[in-house]
């Protein structure tokens, strides 16, 4: 069986394939890769299909040992790759042969590093897919020393290319945003929102919890609990906003000032503690 073998997980490691959509009635986060557009690049260089399921690696550091050849990609923020120690560059595909083990450094910048393996990670799929939600506890455990993973048969051919961009991860970001649905419960939602924030360390994948100054709310009293989507842009009684990501509760009862655009979700998945945030209602 092509299996690849967890020697050292880094920080925390996931499996994370697109996620599992449609399942909000249910109480089901849509989960899946925080930043998708890197997990497909992945996907493409190893010669997979976009959706298959690879390893998501919060700041690098995972070591992995494969018991059969198989080509790998890593992408997300530029990160060094080694394979029993030659060093590699991320954003390529990289043939390893049965025996051989991979190592991921530490990105200067940027906050999740994707490595796509081909055939892709085939653990057991929860609601159709291979994604671990945390806030459920929906999908496999993160990943440990010693876990074995299986891996499918390679249906495709690497995908290279002269040049791929790693993911920029600047310390400041503008990000889209849509006001509503509750933009009026707050005086001057627009200008509250673009006037700046800092990510805090208390993010995760539900969502980035933001510090800066409160937004002011215009209206008293509670909201009933109602569906929220991701980029939901929730304010809590402290005024500082929440973003919520993948593994966002499906109901909430504090008001959405905005939502963000999909399209900027990738780079609010790379943003590390400290990353300035400042949003542009359209």
């Amino acid at each position: 069986m092509r299996c690849l073998e967890v020697l050292d997980p880094g920080r925390y490691a996931l499996v994370e394939d697109l996620g599992r959509p449609g399942y909000a009635h249910l109480g089901v986060a849509p989960s899946g890769a925080l930043d998708a557009a890197s997990l497909r690049l992945a996907n493409r260089l190893a010669g997979n299909p976009e959706t298959a399921a690879g390893i998501e690696a919060l700041l690098g550091g995972l070591s992995a040992r494969f018991t059969a050849a198989a080509t790998v990609a890593v992408t997300g923020p530029a990160v060094a790759v080694s394979v029993d120690g030659r060093a590699f560059g991320s954003h390529v595909p990289v043939p390893v042969r049965a025996g051989q083990t991979l190592t991921l450094g530490t990105p200067a910048a940027g906050l999740r590093c994707y490595l796509a393996v081909s055939g892709g990670i085939a653990v057991e799929p929860v609601l159709g897919s291979r994604s671990r939600d945390v806030l459920s506890g929906i999908g496999p455990d993160p990943l440990k020393a010693g876990d074995v993973l299986p891996l499918d048969v390679p249906v495709g051919v690497p995908a290279g290319a002269d040049v791929v961009v790693p993911v920029a991860a600047p310390a400041d970001l503008v990000v889209p945003v849509t006001l509503g649905p509750r933009d009026d419960w707050f005086d001057d939602p627009a200008g509250g929102l673009s006037a700046g924030w800092t990510v805090t360390a208390e993010s995760n994948r539900v969502g980035l919890r933001l510090d800066g100054t409160p937004l002011r709310r215009a209206v008293d009293g509670e909201l009933p609990s109602e569906g929220v989507v991701t980029g939901a842009i929730q304010v809590p009684p402290s005024g500082l906003p929440v973003v919520f990501l993948a593994d966002h509760p499906t109901t909430g009862g504090y008001p959405v000032a905005a939502v963000v655009k999909t399209a900027a979700l990738n780079a609010l998945a790379q943003a590390r503690p400290g990353t300035r945030i400042r949003f542009r209602p359209s």
